[in-house]
């Protein structure tokens, strides 16, 4: 995936500079219609001499179909107005035909390391439980359960929140006492894929859109947006371990039973 990234950004570099209109002009940049036309034409210059209906050309030899051929017209007409640069086009444009090929390579052995990881995934007892959260795919959970391992080697959920390095450290000296903050140790990995599923929990599943509304809401120490994420990772952490450790099943009404647990707490203190 770093290997796919750094292909694309070398990609847009070269076509910024020759064609700095193209993300207009292609619409969608990675998509089929616009990886054909960057392997054979990629600079206003190459797509002017074809025309629109050598755009279209390019597009049923290569069998696709959709309707991607209406941006013929918007690719000729923005590539026919460019003011990229026409000086080095020649060595560049054989590197841009050289990054579309690899990325392209690239696209299909993630899809077969993925398809693995996922089975590999689905071997875990109670994994599936776990995709029962709205939110988490495969991807999220299988990132998780990889990074954090045999779940039978940890007798507490803190023993792995320590480990991703989202537990809570005290930043303090002598008299000074400093703010309260998440360690950063342990496996990056680990503490990446939780706060990934939590920001797709808050973004998909309703119980959690409402906890982290509660939280950066609250009349109480109100938490920032950032914060607010970082504790529905660990509460999300939480209920893996409870699935994976007990084979329970997810259910999002404890979610709003924990909301209303905490408005009653924050009563009774008031």
């Amino acid at each position: 995936t770093e290997n796919r990234t750094r292909c694309t950004n070398r990609l847009h570099r070269l076509m910024k500079i020759h064609f700095p209109e193209y993300k207009d002009a292609f619409g969608k940049t990675d998509g089929s219609f616009a990886v054909e036309i960057l392997k054979v034409a990629p600079f206003p210059e190459d797509i002017v001499e074809l025309g629109e209906d050598g755009i279209r050309k390019i597009w049923h030899d290569a069998k696709l179909r959709g309707r991607g051929y209406s941006r013929a017209s918007e690719i000729f007409r923005y590539a026919s107005a460019s003011v990229g640069r026409k000086e080095g086009a020649e060595s560049d444009r054989y590197s841009v035909k050289c990054f579309v090929e690899e990325m392209a390579s690239l696209d299909e052995k993630i899809s077969i390391i993925e398809a693995a990881i996922k089975d590999k995934c689905m071997e875990i007892p109670h994994a599936e439980k776990v995709l029962e959260i709205t939110g988490l795919g495969q991807n999220i959970v299988a990132g998780i359960i990889s990074s954090m391992g045999d779940i039978d080697r940890f007798d507490d959920v803190k023993e792995i929140q320590k480990l991703s390095g989202l537990n809570l450290v005290a930043c303090s000296s002598g008299k000074h006492n400093g703010e309260t903050k998440i360690s950063h140790r342990g496996r990056k990995e680990l503490r990446t894929w939780l706060f990934q599923g939590a920001k797709s929990v808050v973004a998909h599943a309703e119980e959690f859109q409402l906890l982290h509304e509660y939280y950066t809401t609250r009349n109480k120490n109100p938490l920032k947006k950032m914060q607010s994420l970082i504790v529905i990772a660990c509460k999300l952490l939480r209920i893996i371990f409870a699935i994976l450790k007990k084979g329970v099943t997810y259910d999002p009404q404890k979610m709003l039973d924990d909301i209303k647990r905490f408005e009653e707490t924050e009563v009774v203190v008031a």
